[in-house]
């Protein structure tokens, strides 16, 4: 069975939304999405090789056409289009965090700054870790390089916490090429991950 998927002129998450529609729609059979930039092909490849889908892709006139070959014997698409860790190390707790903005509270940036770090650092000393972080916003600026508590996250991340930064976020204020922890995410895996459990937001 081949299904078509035209996601040209969708914004994050549609083309990774529209393919997982096509793909629940068979039990075999090929799935070409075609979307007109990078974000939106990174996320529907790392959403089609999450579920254990061939994937492929070629670029043609402007567009990635990406086909993806799916099997009766796949597991069905889920709501989370990342892995997350699964180790000795995995993380105890089943707290999200949410973070929208580099500071903790409103008020003063320099205190803000200062909260946050604080914030973290406390995070790294507890033994119940969150199941995972995710960066939305100016939050995004915290996992990039030069942030003041990459340190930490990074931490974190090696005890088995995802950590995962908004792509059009980063794209936006234009440091995805400076991410240094982590990974690139859309809003599907967002919201996928803020169902998994009890959020906080700071």
């Amino acid at each position: 069975m081949f299904t078509n998927v035209d996601a040209r002129g969708l914004s994050c998450p549609q083309p990774v939304i529209a393919t997982k529609k096509a793909l629940d729609s068979i039990t075999d059979g090929v799935v070409v999405t075609i979307v007109d930039n990078e974000v939106s092909k990174e996320n529907v490849i790392k959403f089609a090789t999450a579920n254990q889908c061939d994937v492929s892709c070629e670029q043609r006139n402007g567009a990635f056409y990406i086909r993806i070959a799916k099997s009766g014997s796949a597991e069905p698409s889920s709501t989370n289009n990342q892995p997350l860790v699964k180790s000795g190390n995995a993380p105890s707790g089943k707290v999200v965090y949410f973070i929208n903005q580099d500071v903790l509270g409103q008020g003063s940036m320099d205190l803000g700054a200062v909260l946050m770090k604080s914030f973290f650092y406390t995070l790294t000393e507890m033994e119940d870790y969150p199941r995972s972080i995710l960066f939305v916003n100016s939050g995004v600026y915290l996992t990039v390089e030069g942030s003041p508590v990459l340190e930490l996250i990074k931490k974190l991340a090696a005890r088995g916490v995802t950590i995962l930064s908004c792509g059009t976020c980063l794209d936006y204020y234009k440091i995805k090429e400076k991410l240094a922890v982590g990974s690139v995410t859309n809003m599907y895996t967002i919201v996928g991950e803020m169902n998994s459990g009890p959020v906080v937001t700071l």
